[in-house]
């Protein structure tokens, strides 16, 4: 390792000569030389001072390189103060470049100046999520000591809080998302003609809710915990993502939301970013002729899922309808019915044969769990009657037997959450028998599902396979809550609040990109580049920063991703 010196020629026949750290590298039988860091203009360098520097890094490293750079005495030896990971924070950070959410909050923020690198804290907060996630102040901690984040030395704990706030600020209607949605769009030639939305709730690790019209949060509240925390307050969060996992924009409702009263916002919230024609996809949760309507303004359309048990008239006939399935991929097969009194929908019957059986199966164990039970009361009541006819034969005394143990066994068989739906009880005597009608007509929808859409032109086989598809959205659930660590939310103040699932929603797109990029998933990913490391080296003549050797496997991970390799070596500096 030596240094090399270049030079340039001005327009006025000046000479301007620069420095560089470089090496050299055989390559196809030649040595040539490869820089590792351009220091600058010499006339502004402290030449002596970078040539004690280069003699202890050959020092440091040995070998073939001692002989091109001799050491002098006042040169030292280096030593190793910190080695803090970097490889998978740096490609977080270049794919937070290349989609562009930098210039997008930076546009977001405006032209108001901060003492702090505002995008570079929401950066290391995301990067947190992503990496190994914690609470804000266990973020800032991780930032500084922990993990190497590109452009940014440390991070306070407060900065880290204001940063949230500007977050929220910037993003008013969505505009951060917007743009940085539109950005991974073109980025990734996403197709946005199928949007996947569904909704969840996250809860609060608190005593009680707050008071809507206090001062406190206006958010959490109790509702219908789908973590089945209903002992705690919580807030519902929405999510659109594409057919490809991509999210789309995430939106947070206080906890006691219905999900039939969000259709319009998120209808209105995404028809204002002018996506062209598009359908979006939502469970049977959503499925109210309200919302089905308002999905269909400004020319869009929906497919919902249908609830088919609770008695809606239409789908009672269109599941009535006869007619053949048509056999389509990933074991699925479709039908598809039209209702003379309702021209302006389709709806598409879906079987998947191998659910069939697996839903017979589990209704015959449940079934046979009942006859095992009505058996084992029946048997207990005439022990307990024949217990008493025996008494009140050698007393000669009339002995009535007791039946409110077998009543308590058939009240709690009765109110059995997954067994209660199969018993009818009988008006005069009050006993327990299976219901033989129930379970008829739940054979006839062993492996059936019901899709509405008011899309003329999609197939049959389109609609059942993007209907599918919603499982992209639940996916994406599952990872804000497991890999990200979206819940427990610890936050009081709303803007936190909606800083916290933003933060999670940036993370979530960074780490889909890589993941179809790479068509690896992000533990491996994370794991694989979370070897590389940046070590610190310093001695008597200076410090420098050097970057592990990147294997075949890590380097092929940065260039799927469109992301440049770490450097080699950063960061030296001579003593002033």
């Amino acid at each position: 390792m030596y240094l090399r010196k270049i030079q340039r020629r001005n327009k006025d026949g000046s000479v301007v000569r620069y420095l560089q750290l470089a090496h050299n590298r055989r390559k196809d039988g030649t040595t040539q030389a490869e820089v590792l860091v351009n220091f600058g203009r010499e006339d502004r360098l402290d030449v002596e001072g970078l040539r004690r520097l280069v003699a202890s890094i050959n020092r440091y490293l040995g070998g073939e390189d001692d002989a091109a750079a001799p050491l002098g005495a006042e040169a030292g030896p280096l030593a190793v103060e910190s080695s803090r990971p970097l490889g998978t924070s740096w490609l977080l950070d270049g794919l937070w470049k290349l989609l562009g959410i930098d210039t997008a909050l930076t546009e977001g923020l405006g032209e108001r100046r901060f003492r702090t690198d505002v995008e570079r804290i929401v950066f290391a907060l995301v990067a947190n999520r992503a990496i190994a996630p914690g609470s804000k102040l266990a973020a800032a901690e991780w930032a500084t000591c922990d993990q190497v984040i590109p452009g940014l030395p440390e991070l306070a704990e407060q900065h880290a809080y204001r940063a949230m706030d500007l977050l929220v600020e910037a993003d008013t209607q969505g505009a951060v998302q917007e743009a940085v949605f539109f950005s991974a769009a073109h980025l990734l030639n996403l197709e946005v003609d199928l949007v996947f939305f569904d909704t969840t709730s996250t809860y609060f690790e608190r005593d009680e809710a707050d008071d809507p019209d206090g001062e406190g949060s206006s958010l959490r509240q109790y509702g219908h915990s789908k973590d089945h925390r209903k002992d705690l307050p919580q807030i519902v969060i929405g999510l659109a993502v594409t057919r490809e996992g991509i999210p789309v924009r995430c939106w947070t409702w206080p906890g006691g939301t219905n999900d039939q009263t969000v259709v319009t916002e998120v209808k209105d919230g995404l028809r204002d970013w002018r996506l062209g024609r598009v359908v979006t996809v939502a469970d049977s949760g959503f499925s109210s002729e309200a919302n089905q309507a308002y999905l269909k303004r400004a020319g869009g359309h929906y497919i919902t899922g249908i609830k088919m048990r609770e008695g809606s008239k239409k789908a009672d006939q269109a599941l009535a309808r006869q007619g053949r399935y048509q056999e389509v991929r990933d074991n699925l097969r479709v039908k598809e019915v039209r209702l003379d009194n309702d021209e302006h929908r389709r709806w598409i019957i879906c079987h998947n044969p191998a659910e069939a059986t697996r839903d017979q199966a589990r209704r015959e164990d449940q079934l046979g769990a009942i006859r095992e039970e009505l058996e084992r009361i029946k048997i207990a009541r005439a022990a307990d009657a024949k217990k008493a006819k025996d008494k009140a034969a050698k007393t000669g005394a009339r002995v009535t037997p007791s039946d409110a143990p077998h009543r308590k066994a058939e009240c709690a068989l009765r109110d059995h959450p997954a067994l209660g739906r199969w018993l009818k009880q009988h008006p005069t005597t009050g006993r327990l028998s299976i219901n033989a009608a129930k379970v008829a007509a739940e054979a006839r929808l062993d492996g059936k599902y019901l899709l509405a859409t008011s899309d003329p032109d999609l197939s049959a086989e389109d609609v059942a396979l993007g209907y599918k598809n919603l499982l992209e959205a639940e996916r994406a659930f599952r990872t804000m809550k497991s890999t990200l660590d979206l819940r427990p939310v610890y936050h009081r103040l709303d803007e936190r609040i909606r800083a916290h699932v933003l933060l999670c929603w940036l993370a979530l797109l960074l780490i889909r990109v890589a993941e179809r990029r790479t068509e690896l998933t992000w533990p491996r990913i994370n794991t694989e580049l979370g070897r590389i490391h940046q070590v610190t080296l310093t001695g008597p003549a200076g410090s420098l920063q050097q970057t592990t050797r990147l294997t075949d496997t890590q380097t092929k991970l940065f260039k799927d991703c469109g992301v440049p390799l770490p450097p080699k070596m950063s960061s030296l500096k001579t003593p002033e």
